[in-house]
């Protein structure tokens, strides 16, 4: 049975929360909970349960006697990896693609360089495996494969920063690798530059070239950012709405 209920609560969830950042329910719409639970037919347990996690990524918040309201943009954890994959989900995926992608060339190149200085032998040979594993399954259209290497070697990299807020954007730099896969925004072969690069990157990490790791990652987030100038163009100028 409570596997079950969850199985419920995120048929709304997964319902609801994209829909809001979409903008189908604009800040300050009003969502009561006996319309959710009549729409999804559903018990008031379990909306109450659904809107408590979108309350978490400050997505709605609930006020007596009014119902459930939506937030503004501004307000929302942007960082929430459930609010990313949303996001990434929607019209506006190009311009939350290039925000996130700037996000990465800020904080990547530094993680690199520490994780020069300090990374263990463990560390470093997960990310020979996973530079290995990623050259592997560069061709023959082995997207999701390749997948699974590029997000276990960021995530080392921001583990082995010594940092903990930069590893925790590990969930971060995962959505977005996930969801340039999924959406396609990814070449049906990636780029033979961007995954020599990564094994370069591998190579300088474990000699304890900061300099060097801080500069490769830096371009590997630049042509990260080249490839979403040519599939997914953005269509509106300026800067980032939130």
């Amino acid at each position: 049975m409570e596997n079950e209920g969850r199985g419920l609560h995120m048929k709304v969830l997964e319902s609801l929360g994209p829909a809001i950042t979409a903008g189908v329910h604009p800040a300050g719409t009003v969502l009561r909970t006996d319309e959710l639970e009549h729409r999804f037919e559903v018990s008031r347990t379990v909306v109450r349960e659904a809107v408590r996690v979108l309350e978490s990524m400050r997505l709605v918040e609930s006020r007596r006697r009014v119902g459930v309201t939506v937030c503004p943009p501004e307000q929302w954890n942007v960082f929430d990896p459930y609010v990313i994959r949303w996001r990434l989900a929607g019209a506006d995926r190009p311009r939350q693609l290039r925000s996130l992608t700037a996000l990465r060339s800020a904080i990547e190149p530094a993680a690199a360089a520490l994780a020069a200085v300090s990374a263990t032998p463990t560390q470093c040979a997960a990310l020979t495996e996973h530079a290995l594993g990623m050259v592997s399954t560069s061709r023959g259209r082995q997207l999701a494969a390749y997948l699974v290497h590029d997000i276990a070697f960021h995530r080392v990299i921001l583990a082995a920063s010594g940092n903990e807020m930069f590893a925790r954007l590990g969930d971060v730099v995962a959505e977005v690798l996930t969801g340039r896969t999924h959406h396609h925004v990814m070449f049906p072969d990636p780029d033979p530059t961007a995954v020599t690069l990564h094994v370069r990157l591998a190579e300088a990490i474990r000699e304890g070239d900061a300099a060097g790791a801080e500069r490769l990652t830096r371009g590997i987030t630049v042509g990260a950012m080249a490839e979403l100038d040519v599939l997914a163009p953005q269509f509106e100028t300026g800067a980032d709405r939130f």
